[in-house]
């Protein structure tokens, strides 16, 4: 029985849906939900660069480069706390028990650990569709996540046809 729902979630149109989805099995199942937001660099919208502890290491940053990537970060990081906030706002109005975190680090492995550390029952995510070159060389969180995962995974998917906005109803379960 699913109990316990861990919701990935970032900026992505999928993720209204991925979070609709989620919602809707929670109120079916009476469901707790964990939404998850990792800070990676992979995400759109995020700052170009990665955050060095020291700028002396890197040569070429001048301190007012780094200054300013440090508040582009904060920004990056408070629009995905605010999100969240929201998210779970509404779930909870809906009297669904669900928490938030946010955390930085590697997307796939972070969903991993935070499944098996919270004991969900469920993960449920996008795919953001990539393939091919694309995904061989950027990996896919998805991918990652439906081989390593502690529990079942719900991948909700994009439409195959690019022309189409709407997200697709359809989804695929996996279980380990």
């Amino acid at each position: 029985m699913v109990k316990k729902i861990l919701v990935a979630i970032d900026r992505s149109e999928m993720s209204a849906e991925v979070f609709k989805q989620a919602l809707s099995l929670a109120k079916l199942t009476s469901a707790s939900l964990m939404l998850l937001h990792v800070l990676s660099q992979e995400e759109e919208g995020s700052p170009e660069a990665l955050i060095f502890p020291n700028i002396d290491y890197y040569p070429g940053w001048s301190e007012q480069s780094f200054q300013l990537y440090q508040e582009h970060w904060e920004k990056f990081k408070n629009e995905g706390l605010q999100i969240l906030q929201s998210l779970s706002a509404q779930a909870n109005t809906s009297g669904i028990n669900t928490e938030f975190t946010q955390n930085a680090g590697n997307p796939g492995r972070m969903i991993c650990e935070l499944a098996k550390n919270w004991n969900a029952d469920l993960i449920m995510m996008g795919r953001r569709g990539r393939s091919g070159v694309a995904e061989f060389f950027l990996g896919s969180v998805s991918n990652y996540v439906l081989h390593h995962a502690p529990c079942s995974v719900q991948i909700i998917h994009l439409p195959v046809s690019e022309k189409t906005t709407n997200v697709a109803s359809e989804t695929t379960t996996f279980s380990n």
